[in-house]
């Protein structure tokens, strides 16, 4: 037994490119499931059923998944609002500051990762992302039904403004909101579709090293 005893690997001395990268094991086990959320995600969209008691274990296990996504938006998407409540940020600017949170947040944390190159942390940034634009355009699509959201569909269970009734009124597009809701849904599911790739890619392809002579 060296010094430390059997657990010196864990701790080494010098920092490795190695360690900025899960496991072989951990990839791919993170892309299996990345894989069986997407595909749940598909069938599941909580926000685009109507009220229904949950039927079955997957539908019950996804509902968990993406409560904790979807809890995680809305507080980056209010954050959005709030530096905005802090600053003097014009009307427009600060009801849009809410979206542009809660895409670049995500957007922030895979760039992080690239930049440590760590492409699958990028990955999965970029299919946050992706769920993110899929609710944005859900949302958008909900434009032309009031000015306001009601208590009980707010994050923050009071009445509101609805973001996107008053930025398409405000640019003259609230009568295009579902075709500009189903651009954002077709860009949303291609991101999350190169997501889920990449991180296969990563799980699954060859690695390429260079032989140190």
């Amino acid at each position: 037994m060296g010094k430390g005893g059997d657990f010196t690997h864990l701790f080494p001395s010098q920092n490795t490119s190695d360690q900025t990268n899960p496991t072989p094991t951990a990839k791919r086990l993170l892309f299996w499931f990345v894989l069986i959320f997407f595909l749940l995600y598909l069938k599941y969209r909580p926000y685009e059923q109507t009220a229904h008691t949950i039927n079955g274990l997957f539908e019950y296990i996804f509902t968990l998944y993406h409560f904790v996504i979807n809890q995680t938006i809305g507080i980056v998407h209010e954050a959005g609002h709030g530096v905005c409540y802090l600053l003097p940020c014009p009307t427009f600017m600060m009801v849009l500051n809410g979206t542009l949170f809660q895409w670049l947040f995500p957007l922030g944390v895979a760039w992080y990762y690239k930049k440590h190159h760590n492409m699958t942390g990028w990955w999965l940034g970029l299919f946050v992302l992706g769920v993110s634009m899929d609710y944005t355009a859900w949302y958008v699509s909900t434009a032309p039904e009031s000015a306001y959201v009601p208590a009980a569909k707010s994050f923050l269970g009071v009445d509101g403004l609805h973001d996107f009734h008053y930025i398409l009124t405000t640019l003259g597009l609230l009568a295009y909101s579902g075709a500009i809701a189903m651009v954002l849904k077709i860009l949303s599911l291609l991101v999350m579709f190169r997501s889920v790739f990449g991180l296969f890619s990563i799980a699954y392809g060859k690695n390429k090293t260079r032989r140190v002579r």
